[in-house]
């Protein structure tokens, strides 16, 4: 009978395990990308209270620790229509990038700007809330006149999809490459790889009529008329020569996708000279230390880089996430911070 009874205890005890693991995993895809939804409306209409939220729920914008109600909750007005999401499902967490509308001086008027976020959700509940917002109006104009790109809404066919690592690692060569540009390293650029940043085409932009492409051989700074690797290849980007606190954010292996936010530091001085693969000596980057703030979204199979979108703003040189130590957010390794530590 004791036999039985620990039997039948442990039997309830893997159920009870079993139960609770379900329902930490409970919210799918289409879950997850609604908490994005109510996130987004709680904060048009200043009401936190209408969201479900953890006890030890923590905020940031733009890398700042604030209260609920603070920052953009007080001047945002409406939401956008481009909308792009990774969604991970097995670590619950979404990532997102749009554009909104703040407050204007005409109270029937938008003031338009862009967002990334990220959100973890836990037993159904908000527990972090990471946002990015770039308060540049002519980068969300151009945003708010496109469409997101069929690719980021796209799932892959079984033979192109890779690992979660695998994801990761080539969404990092990204940035390996572009740290200290040298030219000559393997860059997993496919052919069709297209790049916009701030709504911007940033590579294979059409030449202007009346000038003509110009020739990375002879060229002094990268150009936007470039394909992707031909920019790396060019060695021109040497300046940004420090890419740090790593943040993978959101992987979504079904889609291809990877979601990370990151710095990008000039630091200027010594690091504005370079020299090409072919030895040209060249003088390039900002003249004072410049930090990029950036959320990068990477779209990745077959083992390549295939579409690339970035929102970024300068923010205070050698600021931190507000999500890694200060040893982490000088780093650059590759941090992928998609699951918590429990």
């Amino acid at each position: 009978m004791t036999r039985t009874l620990t039997s039948l205890a442990a039997t309830l005890s893997l159920l009870l395990v079993f139960s609770q693991t379900s329902q930490a995993q409970e919210c799918d895809r289409a879950c997850l990308e609604n908490f994005v939804d109510q996130y987004l409306d709680a904060l048009v209409d200043n009401n936190p209270d209408a969201l479900s939220l953890t006890d030890e729920i923590r905020f940031t914008e733009n890398g700042q620790r604030l209260s609920l109600r603070d920052g953009l909750w007080q001047t945002m007005k409406g939401k956008g229509e481009y909308r792009i999401f990774v969604t991970d499902v097995p670590a619950q967490q979404v990532a997102f990038l749009g554009n909104i509308y703040e407050d204007h001086r005409d109270p029937l008027q938008g003031t338009p700007a862009l967002i990334s976020l990220r959100l973890r959700v836990e037993d159904n509940a908000i527990s972090e809330i990471e946002q990015f917002v770039v308060r540049s109006a002519g980068a969300a104009e151009r945003i708010s006149a496109m469409t997101p790109r069929t690719a980021f809404t796209t799932p892959l066919a079984d033979d192109q999809r890779m690992s979660r690592q695998e994801l990761l690692e080539i969404a990092n060569m990204y940035f390996v490459g572009m740290q200290k540009n040298d030219g000559l390293m393997d860059y997993p650029f496919a052919d069709d790889c297209d790049r916009l940043e701030n709504g911007n085409q940033s590579t294979n932009a059409p030449t202007p009529a009346g000038e003509i492409r110009p020739d990375p051989s002879d060229a002094s700074g990268y150009s936007s008329q470039w394909s992707c690797m031909e920019q790396f290849e060019s060695g021109l980007i040497f300046f940004v020569n420090r890419i740090r606190d790593r943040r993978y954010v959101a992987v979504d292996e079904e889609r291809g996708l990877v979601f990370s936010f990151v710095f990008f530091d000039h630091s200027g001085g010594e690091f504005r000279n370079g020299v090409t693969p072919d030895g040209r000596r060249v003088v390039a980057g900002p003249v004072q230390p410049w930090t990029w703030g950036i959320a990068e979204l990477f779209k990745v199979y077959d083992g390549q880089l295939h579409e690339i979108e970035a929102i970024l703003e300068r923010v205070p040189y050698g600021m931190n996430s507000g999500w890694s130590t200060w040893e982490q957010g000088m780093s650059d390794e590759l941090q992928d911070v998609t699951f918590t530590d429990e």
